[in-house]
């Protein structure tokens, strides 16, 4: 069930006020046994403990503190996923001679080093892990599995995904430096990278920003090879490939060689651009150094592997590419998505807030857009059957009460 909005919280707090009772805490009983109808006319009740948090909250905070806050770590993986601890356990084993390495000495290593947080993933966790995905397995199994060189055919066929961590970049707060992660799209025909970028963050809303700049910047692709990350597989990211017919595929846990050539673009990062004495002043001197690198050194330079320039190679499909159609709302293509059902007064209610629908769609199943980096929600789009309907707009009761009503024949 959802959140009661704001309005049902202050009913509830005045009844509060009105009912018998000598102390408040017999009071606060008493409404805690009545029930009360929230906007859509559904019966709610709501345990004393509820009504004496929302009690305290308006007294300290007012009307403000009425309002549920977003988590502050809304959109980013709370918890590892198998392919970041297999990343974390591949940096840290050549510090360990054993070839039997012991589970509790690597855990405390990942942890003093940074590769991994106690807060994100508990020692018990660590093992499990481990013991699930056979993550401390002999690197050359993996080369006994039955593998078939491949490449598309045309450009945009298939783009490969990956995240690498990157440096350690100053983030002009009192917190110092903080290592960075990249996000990057290689074209599996050209080898062209399509779009690449530093983040501090790894988690939906920075793989939308850079999901969206490598649509713009080299079309859409067929096909899209990720893999199984909690950001890869999130629903944000599977709608926006819906929308824009995108097919998109993961690979196996564990199995980075099927995506071979980011992951071979990942280490010419590691060996060519950051060896180099880097500018890490901030994240933005960063990106710049890194798109010089790329469109200079690497787009620019011949291939080996198919004997000439990847942006080249890329140019000889370009009248195949499909490009992302002008239009003006092409933005609301990477929007978060929910669904709400319109009521018959066609106003519906998102994120505690009332909204009132451009046209007329009362008892209508609709979809709303919404941009997750920003904040305020007042922009809403609204889509009913796929098609456009316009903008939201913050229900105005008392504006609506003050029209002139048509005068009945």
């Amino acid at each position: 069930m959802k959140q009661p909005s704001v309005y049902l919280k202050m009913r509830v707090l005045g009844a509060v006020d009105t009912v018998e009772g000598r102390t408040r805490h017999q009071r606060v009983h008493q409404v805690a046994a009545m029930t009360f109808l929230d906007e859509e006319g559904h019966p709610r009740q709501f345990t004393w403990r509820t009504i004496q948090t929302w009690y305290y909250r308006y007294k300290n905070h007012g009307i403000t503190g009425m309002t549920p806050r977003p988590r502050s770590d809304k959109g980013q993986a709370r918890k590892v996923t198998p392919e970041e601890l297999l990343e974390a356990i591949n940096a840290a084993r050549p510090h360990f001679h054993s070839p039997r390495t012991n589970k509790r000495a690597l855990y405390r290593f990942c942890i003093e080093r940074g590769l991994l947080q106690p807060g994100r993933i508990a020692q018990t966790t660590f093992y499990r892990f481990i013991r699930e995905f056979d993550l401390l397995a002999p690197h050359e199994r993996d080369d006994h599995k039955k593998r078939l060189a491949f490449s598309m055919k045309y450009a945009n066929q298939l783009w490969q995904a990956d995240t690498m961590f990157g440096p350690y970049v100053d983030t002009g707060v009192s917190a110092g430096r903080k290592q960075t992660k990249l996000i990057a799209f290689i074209d599996d025909a050209s080898r062209v990278l399509c779009h690449g970028e530093f983040f501090f963050d790894e988690n939906v809303d920075t793989l939308v920003q850079a999901i969206r700049a490598a649509f713009y910047k080299r079309g859409v692709p067929e096909q899209l090879l990720v893999d199984n990350g909690s950001i890869y597989s999130s629903q944000e990211i599977t709608l926006i490939c819906a929308r824009v017919g995108c097919i998109l595929r993961h690979a196996a846990v564990r199995d980075a060689a099927a995506k071979g050539k980011i992951e071979r673009f990942f280490r010419r990062v590691r060996d060519q651009f950051l060896v180099r004495k880097l500018d890490l002043s901030s994240l933005e001197v960063l990106n710049r150094q890194f798109t010089y690198w790329v469109e200079s050194e690497y787009n620019g330079t011949e291939h080996d592997a198919i004997g000439m320039k990847p942006i080249d190679r890329f140019g000889i499909d370009l009248a195949r590419v499909r490009f992302l159609a002008p239009a003006e709302h092409n933005d609301e293509l990477f929007y978060a998505e929910a669904t709400r059902k319109v009521k018959k007064d066609n106003t519906f209610s998102f994120q505690s807030r009332r909204y009132e629908t451009p046209v007329d769609l009362r008892d209508q199943e609709i979809q709303l857009r919404y941009d997750r980096r920003r904040h305020d929600t007042t922009a809403v789009v609204i889509y009913h059957q796929g098609q456009r309907q316009g903008a939201a707009r913050l229900l105005d009761a008392v504006a609506n009460g003050l029209l002139r009503r048509k005068e009945l024949p």
